[in-house]
């Protein structure tokens, strides 16, 4: 005699039995987002952050992308450390960004302009071997929003964030909305998180 679908003999047993017992996910679950907010609990209010424009065009009377995370930065209580404009050159991008992570107290360094894929877009080409380690989840995240507000053209963000030296860097999008986008969802919720994780002793 058949004794029926495995699927069938489950639901059976399950219904006998009564649901089943429930694992450990959601008490390690739980654990996870304590930790987390322990962790956010403990990190700094004010994290110092260096803002770097990369335009061959832009000025700091018309950069309104760089006016705007000096904006939010501040809005939320952060401080500005610094703010330059450089052109889409690699040797300036670089150096920027050297001369950001190693001042004294800059914690962080948002770089806005360049991470698309034109031949001039060189940001991220130029950041990503200055990295100690990368933040893949950025960009992924980034670009899940992103998609979400213009759809497939989100692909061509080629926006990361890593750590370089104890610092944070994040390569953000030119425009206005990507800058606001990628600050009010992403970054300004977890900077001071991921500047205390940036230099936490093992």
């Amino acid at each position: 005699m058949s004794r029926g679908h495995p699927e069938h003999r489950h639901a059976e047993s399950a219904g006998r039995g009564g649901a089943a017992p429930e694992g450990p996910a959601g008490s390690s679950q739980e654990r996870e987002s304590a930790s987390i907010d322990e962790h956010r609990a403990e990190a700094p209010r004010s994290v110092a952050t260096a803002v770097v424009t990369v335009s061959d065009t832009r000025t700091l009377e018309d950069d309104s992308s760089g006016a705007l995370i000096v904006e939010l930065l501040e809005g939320a209580g952060h401080s500005v450390a610094s703010r330059v404009i450089v052109r889409d050159e690699p040797g300036e991008i670089a150096a920027a960004v050297e001369s950001a992570t190693s001042r004294e107290g800059v914690r962080a360094v948002i770089v806005t302009g360049g991470t698309g894929v034109a031949p001039r877009d060189v940001t991220p080409d130029t950041i990503e071997p200055l990295l100690d380690r990368k933040i893949p989840g950025f960009g992924e995240l980034y670009r899940m929003l992103s998609y979400a507000e213009i759809g497939s053209a989100a692909l061509l963000s080629r926006g990361l964030a890593g750590l370089r030296e104890g610092r944070v860097v994040f390569a953000l999008p030119g425009s206005r909305g990507a800058v606001r986008l990628a600050m009010e969802k992403l970054i300004l919720p977890e900077l001071g998180h991921l500047a205390a994780q940036a230099v936490k002793k093992r």
